[in-house]
């Protein structure tokens, strides 16, 4: 038993098989456009626009269409017509699995039911810390800022799982590491697979490959990823009156078979369940 996502359960349920998940998934995909690309085709706004705008979400804690009116792209009329055409027409995954014949409509509701119940116990609607800290609010909001910055920087589509308190740092192909000094000390640490160190790569710089990039570019982009999000996260922590200082990110080369946690520190484990199964954990090394 672990997070999954509900297309996932119905395979392992043999509710339907991979080939119908893969043809709804397809027509879900042709379907929802993201809320930049409505506005693009609805004439509003250019490409460019978008880009521009996903570029100052990379020091702003902004969604992307509330900058879009800020930046003087959109109305917020326009913004609101947006919207609701998103909404109109938004496709589920459970919809176009039964518009694409692997499901009734009946035994849908059946499935989502059983898929609330199976997953009750692992994830939760908000974040949960496992411990009692002066300075959890700061640790809340850290977390909060790595969902939004995986959905808005990266654009992967993930499920978080339960907080808990590790025991140790397990082995993965990279960590990137990050501390925070001042009034909150702690480190920052992004635990990847080389498949998602590929696709934040791709996401950090905009191309569809990076197979033939060096493994230093590769490694640059995660800790770049790392450094939005620990900014924002100095920032956002000012505005609270709270100083965080940040130094540069660095590369951790853990070994096979995983690394303690240093004396004096309580580790917090953030496990982030991407779609396409597989799994990226942010871990905080909170000095106690």
């Amino acid at each position: 038993m672990a997070v999954k996502f509900f297309g996932q359960f119905l395979i392992e349920q043999s509710v339907v098989t991979s080939d119908a998940l893969l043809n709804a998934i397809d027509l879900q995909d042709k379907n929802n456009l993201k809320l930049g690309e409505m506005a693009v085709s609805m004439g509003l706004i250019t490409a460019s626009d978008i880009q521009r705008a996903h570029n100052a979400q990379m020091s702003k804690d902004m969604k992307l269409g509330d900058l879009l009116v800020e930046m003087g792209f959109l109305t917020l009329d326009q913004l609101n017509d947006v919207i609701t055409r998103q909404k109109n027409t938004h496709l589920y995954i459970g919809e176009a699995l039964v518009q694409v014949g692997a499901l009734t409509s009946d035994n849908l509701q059946k499935q989502l039911d059983a898929f609330k119940a199976d997953q009750a116990g692992y994830v939760s609607d908000g974040i949960e810390l496992p411990i009692a800290s002066a300075n959890n609010k700061i640790w809340e909001m850290t977390a909060d800022l790595t969902y939004k910055m995986v959905t808005r920087v990266l654009n992967l589509r993930f499920r978080p799982g339960k907080c808990t308190l590790a025991t140790s740092i397990s082995h993965n192909f990279m960590l990137a590491a990050m501390d925070f000094a001042g009034d909150a000390e702690a480190r920052y640490l992004l635990s990847v697979s080389e498949g998602l160190q590929k696709s934040i790569a791709k996401a950090i710089l905009n191309e569809e490959s990076v197979d033939g990039e060096p493994v230093e570019i590769l490694e640059d982009t995660v800790m770049e990823f790392i450094n939005v999000v620990c900014g924002n996260v100095a920032a956002k922590a000012s505005q609270m009156g709270i100083i965080m200082n940040i130094n540069p990110p660095v590369t951790v080369h853990s070994p096979l078979g995983g690394m303690p946690i240093p004396d004096g520190h309580k580790a917090l484990s953030f496990p982030i369940h991407i779609e396409d199964g597989d799994t990226m954990e942010l871990i905080l090394l909170i000095k106690e």
